[in-house]
């Protein structure tokens, strides 16, 4: 069971998300204002933080810029009916974990929770393990198994963005803009090239895949073990 704050100021929406995460086993608190959810976010300890982009009183994205201004590294994930991919990567940037736009299936949202409670909690943790894989961002090295990865500094920027959001789907122009520093141009093929590389070096001998292709949306890094 985990303790979930959810920051919803539709109550239609919150009602059926209340409902369903409840009956999933986790305990769940809802604020219908952006200064009720910034309260209720210092006065107790969270799991997780569903919070909404558009708020009353304060927005979600800078609620959300406040909390990590302050050191607090709870999971986050933004609901929004704002699904354009320049949105997406706003709020990435203020501190979140993951996005989701509205309207959205109840099943994905707890999927997507689930993804997010699987990761380390500290996002400044320096060993990353998912599955057989293992990356040292101190030393600069990766494992998977007891075979060493001979990665290059971008294959190994590459490979964290992705260990770092297991099981989520993640856009070239996400990666573009978190892990090249660029905006995303559409006719490139730069992430398609380095993922290339990187596949080659991941999964060889008949190995298990571990970055995946939706068609359409972007890639997935699956764990394998």
């Amino acid at each position: 069971m985990a303790r979930l704050l959810l920051i919803e100021d539709d109550a239609a929406t919150a009602e059926e998300v209340l409902g369903d995460l409840r009956g999933r086993g986790h305990a769940v608190v809802w604020a219908s204002t952006g200064p009720d959810g910034a309260r209720a976010a210092r006065a107790e300890s969270w799991n997780a933080i569903i919070l909404d982009r558009m708020l009353p009183g304060l927005d979600g994205l800078t609620l959300l810029r406040d909390l990590r201004g302050s050191g607090d590294r709870t999971p986050a994930l933004v609901l929004s009916a704002l699904g354009d991919v320049d949105e997406r990567i706003r709020g990435l940037r203020a501190g979140g974990d993951d996005y989701l736009g509205k309207p959205f299936v109840l099943g994905e949202l707890a999927a997507r929770i689930e993804a997010l409670l699987r990761r380390p909690t500290d996002t400044r943790e320096t060993v990353l393990r998912v599955g057989s894989l293992e990356i040292d961002l101190i030393a600069g090295t990766g494992r998977r198994g007891a075979r060493d990865l001979d990665l290059l500094p971008r294959e190994l920027k590459l490979l964290e963005y992705l260990m770092r959001r297991p099981g989520q789907v993640v856009t070239r122009a996400m990666m573009f803009e978190e892990v090249w520093n660029y905006r995303f141009t559409p006719k490139s093929n730069l992430i398609d090239v380095h993922l290339g590389r990187l596949r080659r070096k991941l999964e060889v001998g008949g190995e298990p895949i571990l970055i995946q292709n939706v068609r359409g949306e972007g890639f997935t890094l699956t764990p394998d073990a």
